[in-house]
């Protein structure tokens, strides 16, 4: 059986459209056209890929973006007619993966589609099962899980990503691009200066109101690492 791949896309022809030519490319396809369906077939069947429509009905694709990172971890692909920079940004801040600028080719969308699964998956790949421990943060590599104390963060495969490349080498200093490279393995995906989204939202995510240091040290004009305090 295939990957799952649930199409959130409220006009008919489009849906009908992607879900013929993902089932081509052996996906197993569920489609809805609202966003209450969506919410519904994903608790159902807890499909691996999301392709999220921007602009719905009665709820709009960030409001099921935001729903769906608290209900579940599926890679989600963020489809916008909105070609803006910081349009762009808000749908990664609300969780989203990737997104795809309508009008798309049907070859890019598979393209991103394995990106997204690649990620996703290649730690299950490597196969190692090593435990990275920064600070109060234990990062699972085989699960894909990170921990701050005894409470799980929910963070998106590629905030994972981005934060294992940082904490397996405290002090070091890596560029946008080197980020966006490791985290999206893609060139095309997205442009660099996205990757300030993800950190974003990151930090949110892992850092304590009364730290003394942070976890993700802005290197100004350059790019990021992770404290070298933090070191275990």
């Amino acid at each position: 059986m295939g990957h799952k791949v649930l199409i959130v896309e409220d006009e008919i022809k489009i849906a009908s459209l992607v879900e013929s030519f993902l089932q081509t490319e052996g996906y197993d396809c569920l489609t809805a056209t609202d966003g209450n369906a969506a919410l519904q077939l994903f608790a159902k069947h807890k499909p691996d890929i999301v392709l999220l429509d921007w602009m719905l009905p009665q709820m709009n694709g960030l409001d099921i973006c935001r729903q769906l990172r608290q209900i579940g971890s599926p890679g989600i692909i963020m489809v916008t007619a909105k070609s803006e920079e910081a349009d762009k940004i808000v749908g990664l801040e609300m969780g989203a993966d990737d997104y795809l600028t309508k009008p798309f080719s049907l070859r890019e969308l598979s393209a991103r589609i394995r990106s997204l699964l690649r990620r996703m998956n290649r730690s299950e790949h490597d196969g190692s099962g090593n435990v990275l421990r920064r600070g109060d943060l234990t990062i699972h590599e085989d699960s894909l899980q990170v921990f701050k104390g005894t409470e799980e963060l929910h963070l998106t495969p590629t905030e994972f990503r981005i934060l294992h490349l940082l904490a397996s080498r405290p002090g070091r200093v890596y560029s946008r691009m080197q980020l966006l490279q490791h985290a999206f393995e893609e060139e095309f995906v997205v442009d660099e200066r996205t990757v300030d989204s993800h950190i974003s939202k990151l930090r949110k995510k892992i850092e304590s109101e009364n730290r003394t240091f942070d976890y993700i040290q802005t290197v100004y004009g350059f790019g990021y690492r992770f404290g070298a305090e933090h070191e275990n």
